[in-house]
């Protein structure tokens, strides 16, 4: 367990230091419309886009800090709360009582319950996938557990809970879960994992799951091409390594490439399709500064560390990822999509014909003053958002306007 007094000190002062900044950050610079306060009553809101004007609905709200969304093969919703509770929401808005059956979860600062997932063989077996933030002797760690979903009438639970990855090693202080699970098409199962804030320097070090990319399959073992699994020192689950906090995990349904994107400090927040065994430089190289606006690192290249495809500065604080494939939006399909939560936006990201780079982005509903913690395309063709929101927070879908 790391849990030095050192650390403690630093981890203080980083605290102090990111809290101070984004407290300084300018609110007030975005722009603020009539159709916020339509929002606020719960009454469609039409917005421009590059594809024209955008309706966005609110479907449910009094959501408590929502972090995920899956969808089941009926339309209904599974949504995750950050205290620890998962709801089943329904198409029209219904929000469940709790599921029963969920463990204990460290929900104190950005700990709790995080992201969900359906097994890719749901429709038989009833499996969900869940990652969150567990208590562990006092410290915590991100930890992913598989369980069987259980429907009787209006009643839900879980049921044969089994944790099946535990970060390692468990470390104090609240921040940088990451916590994103996505199946690739082999059926293994990428989980992001954060360097834990005060821990940075860990990123680097493959003794350890702090600042990993990990792939294991959906028992919990790893996988037999796993890039480290014959390194004497390193964790077997690893896939790739030098990553802050990846809070956005996506497959290009092109491809079936996968795409990441994490929070930098003041600045630095990087777009990757992370590769087997790559170091993407976290915290040796990166394009931001610490809270202290002093710099981290040795600059923004190194030679054996990766490149991030696109980065950002100042930083929008990206969360969720999600590829547009429907018709619903015609001109956007193939495109890719992220949340802002300081940035307070949905931002849209067009790639070129080699799905490699980015080639234009565009910022949208920064009018609702919402922060995004979720993005997922629907069964129905339509954008589906979860806004980040202690005590308010909303399921919203965006459709073509008129």
């Amino acid at each position: 367990m790391i849990a030095q007094s050192h650390h403690r000190r630093s981890g203080r002062l980083r605290r102090l230091l990111a809290v101070a900044a984004l407290a300084a950050l300018p609110f007030a610079a975005l722009p603020f419309v009539s159709g916020t306060e339509s929002l606020r009553a719960q009454e469609p809101v039409t917005l421009p886009s590059s594809a024209g004007p955008l309706t966005v609905e609110t479907v449910a709200s009094g959501l408590e800090s929502p972090w995920s969304l899956a969808f089941l093969p009926d339309g209904r919703m599974l949504v995750t709360e950050r205290p620890g509770r998962l709801r089943i929401v329904s198409r029209s808005g219904t929000v469940s009582a709790p599921v029963r059956g969920l463990p204990a979860v460290y929900a104190r600062g950005q700990g709790g319950l995080l992201d969900v997932a359906l097994a890719p063989d749901f429709s038989s077996s009833r499996a969900i996938y869940f990652s969150y933030a567990e208590p562990r002797e006092g410290a915590s760690g991100t930890s992913v557990a598989r369980a069987r979903l259980v429907e009787n009438g209006g009643d839900a639970r879980v049921e044969n809970v089994e944790v099946i990855f535990r970060q390692s090693p468990a470390a104090t202080g609240s921040n940088h879960y990451g916590s994103r699970l996505v199946f690739a098409r082999d059926g293994s199962l990428f989980v992001t994992l954060g360097d834990r804030f005060s821990y940075r320097d860990q990123a680097q070090n493959l003794g350890n799951h702090l600042g990993k990319l990990v792939r294991i399959l959906p028992d919990g073992s790893v996988p037999a091409d796993n890039p480290f699994r014959e390194r004497k020192g390193a964790r077997a689950e690893i896939w790739s390594y030098g990553h802050r906090n990846v809070q956005g995990a996506a497959l290009d349904p092109a491809t079936g490439r996968l795409w990441t994107i994490e929070h930098g400090a003041r600045g630095g927040d990087e777009l990757n399709h992370p590769e087997a065994g790559k170091n993407y430089g976290w915290p040796v190289i990166t394009y931001g500064r610490d809270y202290s606006m002093l710099p981290i690192g040795e600059g923004t290249h190194k030679d054996g560390m990766e490149q991030p495809v696109r980065y950002w500065d100042p930083s929008f604080a990206p969360s969720g990822l999600a590829f547009y494939t429907a018709d619903r939006f015609p001109t956007w399909k193939g495109d890719l999509f992220t949340g802002g939560l300081s940035g307070m936006r949905l931002m849209r990201l067009r790639l070129d014909p080699s799905r490699q780079q980015v080639v234009d982005e565009e910022v949208l509903l920064t009018e609702l003053q919402q922060r995004i913690r979720d993005v997922r395309q629907g069964p129905d063709g339509a954008l589906w958002l979860l806004t980040d929101d202690p005590g308010a927070g909303r399921l919203l879908r965006v459709v073509p306007g008129g």
